[in-house]
């Protein structure tokens, strides 16, 4: 059964990009297009995340290996800026937590720009400091590109993200803050769940 309904997910990515890029993609590729797309589940819905291998390995890698430890599971959405973004991953809400692992190199580009629906890594002033936390643009931000890693870009449910309660405070003071329900790697996610 499980195999039949993971056939039926690659038959469907395979149709999405023949319609899209007007060739089709091989069930090989449709295989890996799941280990690089996140489900991110928030209150209002799914958000489908692609993920951006080949833009940044490093940053991409840190991210699945979160979400399959469920890291990202009920954090809160700490720093959400109306016509900005909306940040989160970090599991004390103030914005100065983190995860055990070690910091993840910068990995920037000028090639992929900040747009609505682009996902980078949250870091401090240390440009080398992005270790957990990310954010989703609600709208273009040319002053990020170059200076943050972005790894990631909201194919669908970017109208979900919309729907974030918007709030900030660094000391986890927005109040009530929308949570991430559930973070994981599509690969990993049973059909139907």
């Amino acid at each position: 059964m499980r195999r039949r309904t993971l056939f039926a997910r690659l038959a469907a990515l395979i149709s999405v990009s023949t319609a899209l890029t007007g060739k089709p993609m091989s069930e090989a590729e449709a295989a890996a297009d799941l280990e690089n797309t996140v489900y991110l589940d928030i209150k209002e819905g799914r958000v489908t995340i692609q993920l951006l291998p080949d833009l940044a390995p490093k940053a991409v890698e840190r991210v699945k290996t979160l979400c399959r430890q469920g890291f990202y599971d009920g954090t809160p959405f700490h720093r959400v800026i109306e016509g900005f973004m909306a940040q989160g991953g970090d599991p004390t809400g103030t914005g100065s937590g983190g995860s055990k692992l070690p910091n993840v190199p910068g990995e920037f580009t000028k090639v992929k720009h900040f747009l609505r629906g682009t996902v980078g890594a949250a870091r401090t002033s240390d440009p080398d400091s992005a270790n957990r936390q990310f954010f989703i643009m609600f709208a273009p931000a040319p002053s990020l590109d170059g200076q943050y890693t972005i790894w990631g870009q909201v194919i669908s449910g970017m109208d979900l993200v919309d729907k974030i309660k918007r709030g900030a405070g660094g000391s986890g003071s927005v109040s009530g803050p929308d949570k991430i329900v559930h973070m994981r790697v599509a690969s990993d996610v049973k059909p139907g769940t």
